[in-house]
């Protein structure tokens, strides 16, 4: 397989096949993140894409599950990505699971027909990242879209009946944006109805603006109890119509948590405040990695 910088994938498809079908991120400016600062944007040559299926057909019939790297593989055109899906499952007839990652500027280019055509040739997961439901916040770090278009793209992959996980960042905020940071998500979640949540914890890379940002006292981390505080923030400020899988059990957590919601809300709220009251014991700080 032909894999160029650094490949990221989610937690969640550390055993899958990953095809590498773009290079780096087609945005590429939020200040919080390093993954792909180091490399310029690019579509990979069709023929490599080709070559690469060919190699896992022959050495990776194991693995039932597919994604498809680098950050935004949803940008490519309707026409390649159709092409793709159907090489996927000519080459590939095995696999059960095809996802990627998409931001919101990708998932609005394309139509609810896109998508469900998309969806009938096998993706079946979108991996969204919002950060912050708090519209400063996005401004703040570049993420390039506000709360209403973040809304309307999760509505459109649920709309098609795709799975839709979405990962807000404890911290992101800073410490003055923390409680408006808090409470904004855990309402915008609610509006965006996810099938999965991932709540990951901000930790600052020398090679963002951000970390630049903190060296000129411009921005300030929250300490361990305000990010304890920020996940039951969000937590408590979803209402009971929100059912999905609540996830902060990445390694940047202090807190692993893992429940249903809105089942297991009170029993979540209760382990962290179990944990603020330092009855809980956190991850110590040389555990925790992205």
């Amino acid at each position: 397989m032909d894999y160029v910088g650094n490949v990221i994938r989610p937690p969640s498809e550390a055993f899958s096949l990953i095809l590498q079908v773009t290079v780096g991120c087609s945005h590429n400016r939020c200040t919080f993140c390093g993954a792909y600062k180091d490399v310029d944007f690019a579509i990979k040559d069709e023929e490599q894409v080709a070559a690469d299926l060919a190699f896992a057909r022959r050495h990776c019939g194991q693995q039932k599950r597919l994604f498809l790297a680098d950050g935004d593989v949803l940008i490519l055109s309707q026409r390649r990505l159709r092409t793709l899906l159907a090489q996927i499952n000519e080459q590939l007839p095995w696999v059960n699971r095809i996802s990627l990652y998409a931001n919101a500027k990708a998932i609005l280019s394309k139509s609810e027909a896109d998508l469900e055509e998309l969806k009938g040739l096998g993706l079946s997961r979108v991996y969204m990242g919002l950060e912050s439901g708090d519209s400063k916040v996005l401004t703040d770090i570049r993420k390039g879209a506000d709360p209403e278009q973040m809304v309307r793209a999760a509505q459109r992959v649920r709309q098609v009946g795709l799975f839709l996980s979405v990962t807000v960042l404890l911290g992101i905020g800073g410490v003055t944006g923390s409680t408006q940071h808090a409470k904004a998500t855990g309402q915008l979640l609610s509006a965006m109805g996810p099938n999965q949540i991932a709540a990951l914890t901000l930790m600052l890379l020398p090679n963002t603006p951000l970390y630049a940002q903190q060296q000129q006292g411009q921005f300030n981390l929250p300490d361990t109890h305000m990010l304890l505080g920020e996940l039951q923030q969000i937590i408590a400020a979803m209402d009971d119509t929100t059912r999905c899988q609540f996830q902060a059990n990445h390694a940047s957590n202090y807190l692993s948590l893992n429940c249903r919601l809105p089942k297991d809300r009170e029993r979540a709220l209760a382990e962290i405040e179990a944990a603020l009251a330092g009855q809980r014991a956190l991850k110590p700080e040389f555990l925790r990695a992205l």
